[in-house]
């Protein structure tokens, strides 16, 4: 039987977990059997600029915890996992899946963003998406170009009453 002290220890894991799941934007569940010691710090250095972290913990934990905030994704808990949580919506799933490209040991297995459960393609879809910035810049870049006609226009009709004063 496990003792007082291991079950409050778990207890206060599968809360800390519960917690991250309430607090976060987008979470992604990922295996990461196979990962270098480096590769790894450098993920996590990276998830890092988007206030975003990575964590192992206990499958049977984990599971607990998804369980109890109403998530099933029963068969994602086999092997070795890594949980995602990221305070963005967008930037950590950009940054895993940029990864997971580049390293052939990180496998996304599932993701849930605004507490929805994303399928593979779904994400794919989600790191394709430009970044606000990059939104924001062609909005701006669409928006030059009517206001260059416009100006071409005004140019034009003030040459045009130049001639009729002539």
């Amino acid at each position: 039987m496990a003792s007082e002290k291991n079950l409050n220890a778990k207890k206060e894991t599968v809360k800390e977990i519960s917690d991250k799941l309430k607090n976060s934007a987008s979470i992604i569940v990922f295996s990461y059997q196979g990962m270098t010691v480096e590769d790894m710090a450098n993920l996590r250095k990276e998830l890092k600029k988007s206030n975003s972290e990575v964590k192992i913990y206990k499958n049977t934990l984990a599971k607990r915890a998804f369980t109890d905030a109403n998530i099933n994704n029963e068969e994602f808990w086999e092997g070795p996992n890594a949980i995602l949580f990221g305070s963005e919506l967008l930037e950590p799933i950009k940054v895993i899946s940029k990864f997971s490209k580049d390293n052939e040991h990180i496998k996304i297995r599932t993701g849930l963003a605004d507490g929805k459960i994303l399928t593979l393609d779904e994400i794919k879809a989600y790191a394709e998406i430009p970044s606000r910035e990059g939104l924001l810049t062609m909005i701006a870049s669409g928006l030059m170009e009517y206001v260059k006609e416009i100006a071409i226009g005004i140019d034009m009709y003030a040459k045009k009453l130049e001639e009729n004063e002539k």
